[in-house]
Formats: C-alpha cells, sequence, structure tokens
C-alpha cells in the first residue's frame, strides 16, 4: 500500500504529470495498430482461371452473361459495320458523300492501301515492286462492278494474301476508303460527257517553283494554266 500510495503521488508532481501527459497518445497509438487489418489485402476472391469449387464447372473465371456488350461496341447497325445487306455485300454508302470524306479517304488509302495497291490503285506498288503477291487492278471490269460493300468486306476480313484492316481502320474511315476507290475508279474510266467536257485525260499539273527536299511546289494558278494551255473546246 506504501508503495501504491508513493506511485499516486509521484503521479501529482510536475514529472509525474509529464510521464502521464504522454499516456493518451501511447494508447491512441496502440489502438491504431490494433485497427490496422489486412482485410482490403486478403478479402476473399478468385485468381483467374484458378480452381473455384464454388462453380459446377470448376472455372472461378465466369464468362460475361448472355447478351452482354461491351462499352461501344453496340453496332446497331448492320450495314455501316459488315457492309452486307443480309449475306450480299451492299452497294451504297451509309452517309453521304462529300469532298472533306473524300479527302480522309485519300489519306487512308495512301497510309494503308497505296504500298500494295499503288496511288493509281493499278496494283503496282513499292510492296509489289519488291516481290510481294500481286493485288489485281481496282481498273478491271470486275472490280469496277463490285458493289460498295465488298470492298468494306475485304477490309473488314481480309482476302487471300491481304490480311485484314479491321484493327487498323476504323469503320467510318474504311467508308471513307470505298468511297475514294469508287471516285478513283471514275477517274481513271470517265468519257468525256461524265466529266462535264473536260480534258481527258487531264492535264499535268504545272509548278510556278519545283520546289526542294525543304519546301513544296507552287502550282501555277488555274485561270492562268487555262489561259496557257486553253480549254478543251479551244484544243479541238
Amino acid at each position: 500500500m506504501a508503495r501504491l500510495r508513493r506511485s499516486f503521488v509521484g503521479c501529482l508532481t510536475l514529472r509525474g504529470f509529464r510521464r502521464v501527459g504522454k499516456m493518451p497518445y501511447l494508447v491512441l497509438a496502440l489502438l491504431g495498430l490494433a485497427g490496422c487489418r489486412q482485410d482490403m489485402h486478403d478479402q476473399p476472391r478468385f485468381k483467374p482461371l484458378a480452381k473455384s469449387d464454388f462453380y459446377a464447372d470448376l472455372r472461378s473465371s465466369r464468362p460475361p452473361v448472355e447478351g452482354t456488350v461491351a462499352r461501344g461496341q453496340l453496332n446497331e447497325d448492320t450495314y455501316f459495320y459488315s457492309g452486307k445487306v443480309g449475306d450480299n455485300p451492299g452497294d451504297y454508302m451509309p452517309f453521304p458523300v462529300t469532298q472533306e470524306l473524300l479527302q480522309r479517304g485519300r489519306e487512308r488509302f495512301d497510309i494503308y492501301c497505296a504500298p500494295c495497291h499503288s496511288r493509281l490503285g493499278d496494283g503496282n506498288g513499292m510492296i509489289v515492286q519488291r516481290g510481294f503477291q500481286h493485288p489485281p487492278s481496282y481498273h478491271t471490269d470486275r472490280l469496277r462492278k463490285a458493289p460498295l460493300g465488298y470492298f468494306f468486306e475485304v477490309m473488314t476480313e481480309g482476302f487471300g494474301a491481304m490480311p485484314d484492316y479491321a484493327q487498323q481502320i476504323p469503320p467510318r474511315d474504311r467508308w471513307c476508303i470505298v468511297a475514294y476507290i469508287r471516285a478513283l475508279q471514275l477517274s481513271q474510266n470517265a468519257t468525256q460527257a461524265e466529266t462535264g467536257a473536260q480534258q481527258i485525260p487531264s492535264p499535268p499539273p504545272r509548278f510556278e517553283e519545283p520546289g526542294s527536299g525543304a519546301t513544296l511546289p507552287v502550282p501555277i494558278p488555274k485561270s492562268s494554266a487555262m489561259e496557257d494551255t486553253g480549254t478543251g473546246e479551244d484544243q479541238k
């Protein structure tokens, strides 16, 4: 009892008060450590492809619910994403063709198609000149008569030695390329009546300055070029 009394009296002194004053912090620290649990790290879960006795097929990785559609892949417009009407290629564009669309198609064509098909579409691209299999020319009767959906389908699924480009080219850009291919075919096989009496073939471009590797060529203004060369009627 005497010892306990001395301890109590010691706590009432300034020195004892300082010692006791630190106790709440120690108690809080101990309580905090006691609250640290590993539930978030060791929570019940299935490891990918691990065996599970919970399901009848013993697979922990479950297949998606039937009818599940990934975000952004609803693809309700079947023709836009397949180029087919039923089981056959369609022959119309799913959206209006504009000058901007043709320009986009030309850019994508020059990037993805021209290495094999060439910029003229005659199948004599640089890759072919170095030994790759020669693709057919777009200007054959068969491909000039082919429906538009056929070209979209080939780009989407591939054909023969040509791989598919579904991953590299989004659907809208594929349709832009289709429109440009048709324009390219018309440009190489147009009649005088279809061009509105424009000279066929078109005269080669003329430049005020040819340009260099660091600068672009400067074309002669269209009006000046027509005065120099004359119109189709003048040449007749």
